[in-house]
């Protein structure tokens, strides 16, 4: 018999080797249906070393009821992503299907999120906040403080020709300064702002674009037996570039009914000044999204919260699109450890693009 949800009998730790085991084989039917249940076990294994994971990047924790043997496990989350100070994203959170309807997943978030404020901190580093996104709509995690912030976005459907491309595909070895030189943009946009509220943003940095990528290679080499070498696109000059990073995500056969999309994990404009010459430059990195998103056979391209001036630019470049508003999937959600709602009345959450997703 199951032990009631308040049981003294359980409590939170990390899992050993077996229980991951165990956990990423019973919850390959919801995340791993792209690829076989061996090459997803291998897939979750291998991005346990890359670097944004290793080195305590991303922490294991499992809901275990004490009486039992070490391999039953009930729900294990992810956490790990890194701010200026620290922050923790929650991820694949999952709960056998005879364990559900219980409580257990409720026990255990509410036991997560004050676990989380003070996990990997010391005198010289605070975590501020922590972060998940919820395929489960708006309602459920905010009961237990992870209140959702503004979930939108753009979507565009893929190339229905080919055309000569009028901006510059991006590869790996063009990246690493790419991120460095966004962080110092976000820096100086967190440094310039004039309003009251508290404007907090995760650094998109190369470990992160890392992570993204690597992922991506794994699971389009197992399905098309290759890795795609384009992972965005840029227009300009220096000083007036445009540019995006993006990743491809398989959630299931390729089938337009699967949802896999190429989604731009960051968009970086250098300065606004120029409202047509930035909607040329932004059509043609588009371009090659759509592209790319014909040759992997993704059904749309996706580029999550953009402000009104990217708006205003996707617009000016007369590509077709919709504007879609999330209710129920990937809901950007933020619990806040400092004072105030914690809300985006209060808070102002900057750069809330794909990149942040875990």
């Amino acid at each position: 018999m199951s032990p009631d949800s308040n049981s003294d009998s359980l409590y939170l730790t990390h899992p050993t080797p077996e229980e991951k085991l165990a956990t990423w084989n019973l919850n390959s039917v919801n995340w791993g249906t792209a690829l076989s249940v061996p090459d997803y076990l291998e897939r979750e294994q291998f991005l346990t070393t890359v670097p944004l994971a290793r080195d305590g990047g991303v922490t294991h924790w499992i809901l275990v009821d004490r009486t039992l043997p070490p391999t039953s496990p009930v729900l294990v989350s992810h956490s790990g992503v890194i701010t200026e100070g620290i922050t923790h994203g929650i991820g694949s959170v999952f709960s056998q299907p005879k364990f559900r309807g219980k409580g257990y997943a409720s026990r255990m978030l509410r036991e997560l999120g004050p676990v989380l404020k003070d996990w990997q901190v010391d005198k010289n580093i605070c975590c501020p906040f922590s972060i998940l996104y919820s395929d489960i709509g708006k309602k459920y995690y905010a009961k237990f403080g992870w209140v959702p912030f503004p979930s939108t976005h753009i979507a565009f459907p893929p190339a229905s020709n080919s055309k000569p491309f009028t901006a510059k595909p991006l590869a790996y070895p063009d990246l690493e300064e790419l991120c460095a030189l966004d962080e110092t943009y976000i820096r100086r946009s967190l440094e310039t702002a004039k309003d009251e509220k508290v404007h907090i943003a995760l650094i998109p940095n190369h470990d992160v674009m890392q992570w993204h990528h690597k992922r991506e290679d794994f699971v389009s080499g197992k399905i098309f037996g290759k890795s795609p070498n384009i992972k965005g696109a840029i227009a300009g000059e220096p000083g007036s570039r445009v540019w995006a990073v993006w990743t491809r995500a398989f959630y299931g056969p390729l089938k337009p009914e699967s949802g896999n999309t190429l989604h731009i994990l960051r968009l970086v404009i250098e300065d606004e000044a120029d409202v047509e010459a930035n909607a040329t430059k932004l059509k043609g990195i588009l371009e090659i999204a759509q592209a790319e998103a014909k040759e992997w056979q993704l059904g749309h391209v996706e580029l999550w919260n953009p402000t009104e001036f990217v708006k205003q630019l996707v617009k000016g470049t007369e590509l077709e699109h919709s504007e879609v508003e999330r209710e129920e999937e990937s809901i950007a959600s933020l619990m806040w450890y400092g004072e105030g709602s914690g809300t985006s009345d209060d808070i102002e959450w900057v750069g809330n693009e794909k990149y942040g997703w875990c």
